[in-house]
């Protein structure tokens, strides 16, 4: 079978073929000698796949197993039935996925037959993992396109992927600075005030990071997860690091900077209500992208980070505004 039919990022067109195969009455003495005869033409040997005559996959075992058994011990007493495999088009990050959860060194591939295709081995799953880690990486900085294309990409290309998600921020920018001045009035009697925005807003965005990237790499690893479950987890967590931080950053404002209480009070509460802010939308961006079929990775993008930094200007003026009236 041609590995050039299947798409690039999929187990068919990733594996290789040159493996050692077994059938389930051959002896450990047939294996090994087997072993060294092809040893030249092999291209992995971390494992032994046993199949039947119509090449079926219906086995495994380690090649520890040939050293560990007596000569004579069959195939099949050795072999384990239960067998982590994949299909020739599933994507490459489940593959790698699969191999880190289960702790293997390769990963057979099977059509829907169960005939044996070949196998992913170590060092591909590696490669897959570094591939993978590095288009996480770019499609947080808002770029989604093949690795490929962007480290051999023009520079008419490279500007392409990456202007559309820039301008959003900078839209998303204006609209915070028009906030911003919205409120101007509260920030001239309290400019105390405005020197808390870059905290607000980093904190905002450190919450949201982290419990989108949990989220996202959850939904990859579980694709059953139960959100409602899941969703109420990360509320209690949020709930519990909200108040500490708010108590924290409303005793360091009063006692550290000499400000006047009502002004821990605002701080502490915009914080608060902020980081819940920042936990809802780190789950609810990816999950609405998955719904819609889209890699949920691009929520941890520019769209993500301008959202809540509006948010959290929003939250923080509107309690400003609130609670002032009554000091």
């Amino acid at each position: 079978m041609d590995n050039k039919k299947f798409p690039n990022e999929s187990a068919g067109r990733k594996m290789i073929k040159a493996v050692p195969t077994a059938y389930s009455e051959q002896r450990i003495l047939d294996i090994k000698n087997m072993l060294f005869d092809k040893m030249k033409k092999l291209e992995t040997i971390n494992y032994i796949y046993v199949i039947n005559k119509k090449e079926e996959l219906i086995g495994v075992f380690s090649v520890k197993e040939i050293f560990r058994s007596p000569e004579q011990t069959k195939v099949r007493e050795i072999m384990k039935k239960e067998i982590i495999k994949v299909r020739p088009y599933t994507d490459q990050e489940k593959i790698a996925i699969s191999a880190l959860k289960n702790n293997l060194k390769s990963i057979p591939v099977v059509d829907k037959n169960n005939k044996f295709l070949g196998v992913i081995p170590s060092d591909i799953i590696l490669d897959i993992l570094n591939s993978e880690n590095i288009e996480d990486f770019l499609k947080i900085a808002g770029i989604h396109s093949p690795l490929q294309k962007i480290l051999k990409g023009s520079t008419l290309y490279l500007t392409k992927v990456r202007l559309p998600w820039l301008i959003f921020g900078l839209l998303g920018g204006i609209f915070a600075a028009w906030i911003i001045a919205f409120f101007e009035e509260p920030l001239r009697t309290n400019f105390i005030l405005a020197a808390f925005i870059p905290l607000i807003l980093y904190v905002a965005s450190a919450v949201g990071t982290q419990t989108e990237t949990l989220f996202i790499r959850n939904l990859v690893l579980d694709s059953r997860l139960a959100i409602t479950k899941y969703l109420l987890r990360e509320i209690k967590t949020g709930f519990l690091m909200a108040l500490i931080l708010g108590v924290l950053l409303s005793l360091i404002s009063v006692f550290w900077f000499s400000s006047p209480y009502y002004i821990g009070i605002i701080l502490g509460i915009s914080l608060f209500l902020t980081i819940l802010m920042a936990i809802l939308i780190g789950v609810f961006i990816p999950w609405l992208l998955q719904k819609f079929k889209k890699d949920p990775a691009i929520g941890s993008g520019p769209f993500g980070t301008i959202i809540r930094d509006i948010l959290s200007l929003v939250i923080y003026f509107l309690i400003t505004a609130f609670l002032l009236r009554f000091f």
